[in-house]
């Protein structure tokens, strides 16, 4: 997916590799405002082959990891020479769950930074499905290092 080189270089500070990565594309970034990605569902991840086997879903726990990657990136959108170290999921916070996809579908997440202490950052989001049905939605808190 071609995009272009300020939104590729954000979304190159994601530290997951390839097997674990739930981002593929991020279409718009407001630096330390919001962010909205996209990632399709392939249907070779590992996961899918037991859950459930023969009508593969995306479990849950996949959409709250694919908002806390975005909200990583936003996270340090607007950070410069001083990003933060060691940025990690530290809360699920009314997080609901909507919905499933099988393989072969793209989700939309959208997220947007709430509140921001040190070493702390909130963010909300929801996931969509391409025709817009929401399949989540919630909110995260990241932590890392000053």
């Amino acid at each position: 997916m071609s995009q272009p080189a300020d939104l590729f270089q954000a979304l190159s500070s994601l530290p997951h590799g390839p097997s674990f990565r739930f981002v593929d594309e991020l279409v718009e970034l407001l630096p330390g405002i919001s962010a909205t990605a996209r990632w399709t569902l392939k249907g070779d991840e590992a996961f899918l082959e037991g859950h459930f086997p023969g009508q593969p879903l995306l479990p849950g726990v996949i959409m709250i990891e694919s908002l806390a990657q975005l909200g990583g990136v936003l996270a340090q959108s607007d950070r410069g020479e001083n990003p933060l170290r060691n940025v990690r999921l530290t809360a699920v916070r009314q997080f609901k769950i909507l919905g499933s996809i099988p393989p072969g579908q793209t989700l939309t997440i959208h997220a947007k930074r709430d509140a921001v202490m040190p070493g702390l950052v909130q963010i909300s989001g929801e996931i969509l499905t391409a025709d817009g049905t929401k399949l989540a939605t919630g909110s995260i808190v990241l932590s890392g290092e000053e």
